[in-house]
């Protein structure tokens, strides 16, 4: 991989890497086609101690985000509330009260999917249409993320990079849970990382599951402040994967880091190259900022790291990502 040319590797992977007409020319799923009904069958059976565990971070004022892209926290705003009811000055009947709240945020400030309209290549989006038909002010027009609401619960599969590669670790200050080993910022998660954690783990990764890859980075971020969690330096996926993300045919990913793959980035003047790569070409859906680090302490004491896992996106019209509070099922 030539590190001074970004340009010439991302063509390279996207020629050889591209689903563009696989499922034919009218596709807005992309990889979740692998995601089958006996692909699901495979992962409800998986569910053996009923234990359940939220890979979701807090929705509230004390997340991530500094305003990088005009991406803020949620703002959490109660519209009625107990002191109303209290005072009986909501207007309703025989006494009864009640509260309503609402909130606003960006859709991709805490826990989300990356949808296939979030990235372009040259102007085209996913399965080679042009970006301006696709995301225009009224929204993404055609593969906007309510298409995959019906479908992202499957077979899960945890690649615990941090604890099998990683060193240091600690105990999460939101879980409690042992976080295991962590990755160093900057470290760049290879094909060699992720195939030596599955065979650690005993776990094999193939088509239609859904990946979470857990680097340590957001343990980390607990233990010692938020800092540049989002957007700043992190361990993450090598742009040299793209090749294994495409081969294994898997339908989703998801990591515990702001932005999926390593930053800095591989190339010098470069940003975000593998997901310039992964969804507009391969049409893989990407989860960033999750948190596996409950579930992860769970596997590492019952060696199993295959799951039930139900993930879907909010059905928001012509989005191009969502919240997500995905849970994981053993």
């Amino acid at each position: 991989m030539n590190h001074h040319d970004p340009e010439g590797a991302i063509a390279e992977a996207a020629k050889s890497c591209s689903n563009w007409g696989r499922w034919g020319g009218d596709d807005v799923l992309g990889t979740l086609n692998f995601l089958d009904e006996a692909k699901r069958l495979e992962g409800a059976a998986l569910i053996r101690r009923g234990v359940s565990f939220s890979l979701s971070q807090s929705f509230d004022m004390n997340g991530p985000q500094k305003g990088w892209r005009r991406r803020t926290n949620p703002v959490h705003t109660m519209l009625d509330t107990g002191t109303d009811a209290a005072l009986g000055n909501q207007g309703f009947p025989h006494g009864i009260g009640g509260a309503d709240d609402v909130i606003a945020m960006p859709l991709q400030c805490s826990t989300q999917w990356d949808g296939l309209g979030h990235i372009f290549d040259h102007g085209n989006a996913w399965n080679g249409r042009r970006a301006e038909k696709v995301v225009t002010s009224d929204g993404d027009l055609v593969t906007g993320i309510e298409h995959m609401a019906p479908y992202v619960a499957g077979r899960g599969v945890l690649l615990d990079v941090g604890q099998v590669v990683g060193t240091g670790g600690g105990t999460s200050r939101s879980s409690g849970a042992e976080s295991g080993g962590e990755l160093p910022d900057g470290f760049a998660v290879t094909e060699e990382h992720l195939t030596a954690t599955a065979e650690a783990h005993g776990v094999a990764v193939g088509r239609g599951d859904i990946v979470v890859v857990r680097t340590g980075r957001l343990a980390r971020a607990r233990r010692e402040g938020w800092g540049d969690y989002a957007g700043g330096d992190s361990p993450g996926l090598s742009f040299t994967t793209a090749g294994w993300l495409h081969r294994t045919e898997i339908a989703a990913i998801a990591t515990d880091t702001w932005g999926f793959e390593v930053r800095p980035n591989e190339f010098e003047h470069a940003f975000q190259p593998l997901h310039q790569v992964a969804i507009p070409h391969i049409g893989l859906l990407i989860g960033e900022m999750w948190d596996p680090d409950a579930l992860a302490a769970d596997c590492a004491r019952d060696g199993v790291y295959e799951f039930w896992l139900t993930a879907a996106p909010l059905p928001i019209t012509g989005a191009v990502g969502s919240p997500v509070n995905p849970i994981a099922v053993k």
